[in-house]
């Protein structure tokens, strides 16, 4: 379910489970503060997003238990893998991310980050969880999609 990246991009890690777990309403786009290792260790694909989450507190939003793993070739300097890092946005989009966050059962997702003109950024959701009809409903459709290309594929 990875979107087609954009000219200029390259995806380096999706987050599949978010899509499975939560409709996204609305997307945006935010840097990420990292230190060194962390950027090398991007760039080698070491990053997990299965778990992790933003919030914003104190009017700075943070992106938490994101999994970086230490960089392969770095020292004692390395860096901690789960640490929270803070997200870099305008002030505008940050007072809107606080606005929605306080919604009842709205939450913010990291769906993929990515490296935009040599910088890495994050794409987060804001998203709505699911219940468990709604998962098997979205199965059920994407499985009915499939039999139909399938069968649009037979009859060429």
């Amino acid at each position: 379910m990875a979107e087609k990246a954009h000219e200029g991009e390259k995806v380096i890690a999706t987050n599949k489970k978010a899509f499975h777990l939560y409709f996204i309403l609305e997307k945006l786009e935010a840097g990420v503060c990292l230190v060194g290792t962390e950027v090398k260790s991007i760039r080698e694909g070491r990053i997990n997003l299965k778990d992790s989450y933003a919030v914003v507190r104190g009017g700075e939003p943070l992106l938490l238990n994101c999994h970086i793993s230490p960089y392969s070739h770095g020292n004692r300097e390395n860096h901690d893998p789960t640490r929270s890092r803070r997200l870099l946005l305008h002030h505008k989009e940050i007072r809107k991310l606080i606005g929605k966050t306080q919604e009842k059962g709205l939450t913010l997702v990291p769906l993929r980050v990515y490296l935009k003109r040599g910088r890495v950024k994050v794409e987060l959701g804001v998203a709505k969880g699911k219940k468990l009809f709604d998962k098997r409903e979205t199965e059920r459709r994407r499985e009915a999609d499939r039999e139909t290309r399938a069968a649009i594929k037979q009859r060429r």
